[in-house]
């Protein structure tokens, strides 16, 4: 399993108490306000809203939070908050390059928490373009394996649907497509019954860094804390999870 599903893993396990939960919420219900205004509210229309409503639904957020959120944001159930969508570039410790995706409503305030969260740690907070050349835009889907998943059939559904790469190992089968052939994969995928644990256009890392199990664990926590803030969506980094740093955190 590559360090990307295994982050996905980690952060499904650790949202199951309920201060995660509502943290998990509030980044969530923000993506649906940002897709809702930008593409209106008919999931059928917009696409970044039914992904942004499917997470939510998986992380089983009452249907009424949800309707509420795409009501504010198209203008019928009162004005919402405006939220940018913004992503920064630095470096955590041992120079792991990160990208960080937010959702705000004060920029400001945003950068600055996230340069303190960096610099505590030994990091810092980069430029525009200073990592993002170490990263790949592309579509990313998780399934879980089990004795109804055949592979090479997932492989094959894939592949002819658009997917760039399919890779099995371990608990899992990860799927890499470009942004353009994200949608066309992830409906071949939803047409066969195959359930996602992720299905999300993803920040790729080119190569990973590979550390010790302490110095990953420093790593991981830095991502956690960064995740932990209501502006911050998600943290994504090349760190190379290995099952010593899973066994040691």
């Amino acid at each position: 399993m590559s360090g990307h599903s295994k982050w996905a893993t980690i952060k499904r396990q650790k949202s199951a108490n309920d201060a995660k939960r509502g943290a998990m919420f509030t980044r969530l219900l923000r993506e649906i306000t940002v897709a809702a205004r930008e593409g209106g509210g008919d999931m059928a229309a917009n696409f970044r809203l039914r992904l942004a409503v499917d997470k939510a639904r998986a992380a089983n957020m009452p249907k009424d939070n949800i309707e509420r959120a795409i009501a504010r944001a198209t203008g019928q159930g009162g004005e919402g908050e405006a939220f940018e969508e913004l992503m920064y570039e630095g470096y955590g410790p041992h120079k792991v390059p990160m990208m960080i995706k937010v959702l705000t409503d004060n920029r400001n305030r945003t950068v600055a928490e996230i340069r303190r969260v960096l610099e505590r740690a030994g990091g810092s907070l980069g430029s525009s373009g200073s990592v993002a050349w170490q990263f790949n835009r592309r579509g990313y889907i998780v399934i879980e394996r089990n004795d109804k998943i055949n592979p090479d059939e997932v492989f094959e559904v894939a592949v002819e649907a658009g997917a760039e790469d399919v890779v099995t190992g371990g608990d899992v089968i990860e799927i890499y497509t470009d942004v353009d052939n994200f949608r066309a994969v992830r409906e071949a995928i939803a047409n066969k019954g195959w359930e996602m644990s992720t299905s999300e256009i993803s920040m790729i890392p080119t190569s990973q860094t590979s550390l010790s199990p302490e110095h990953t664990r420093q790593v991981m926590h830095v991502i956690e804390t960064l995740e932990e803030m209501d502006d911050v969506q998600q943290v994504y980094s090349n760190l190379e999870i290995t099952d010593e740093a899973l066994e040691a955190a």
